[in-house]
């Protein structure tokens, strides 16, 4: 009877499959560490739409109670501040964004948007 050696394919069989499986948590955390920044993305790219929509309500002259209202519609639960910049109106929205992934990362998210005062 002959022992394998290296030369005979038959001796390594399954260590593909022993790789993937070392392999495979590693891959699936990259994975989920790609999906959840592009989540943040997502979210941050809302809040700056969604500062805007404020800025521009209220650079129409609407309530803050109405551009809050108009731009949490868009960006979901966060924080509506708004400002003056000598003839701007401003819009600053803050929020966590998506909780499970900016809360465990201590991330807070923020967008600002100004628009001209008695603009149309």
């Amino acid at each position: 009877m002959r022992s394998p050696s290296r030369a005979d394919p038959r001796g390594e069989r399954g260590s593909a499959t022993a790789e993937l499986a070392v392999a495979m948590p590693a891959v699936l955390l990259v994975l989920a560490a790609c999906l959840g920044m592009l989540q943040i993305a997502a979210q941050q790219v809302r809040y700056s739409d969604a500062a805007a929509v404020g800025a521009r309500s209220l650079a129409r002259g609407e309530s803050v109670a109405v551009a809050s209202e108009r731009a949490l519609l868009v960006s979901g639960p966060a924080r509506f501040s708004p400002s003056t910049k000598g003839e701007f109106v401003c819009a600053t929205l803050t929020g966590r964004g998506v909780p499970v992934l900016t809360s465990a990362l201590g991330i807070e998210l923020s967008a600002s948007s100004c628009a001209l005062a008695g603009g149309l």
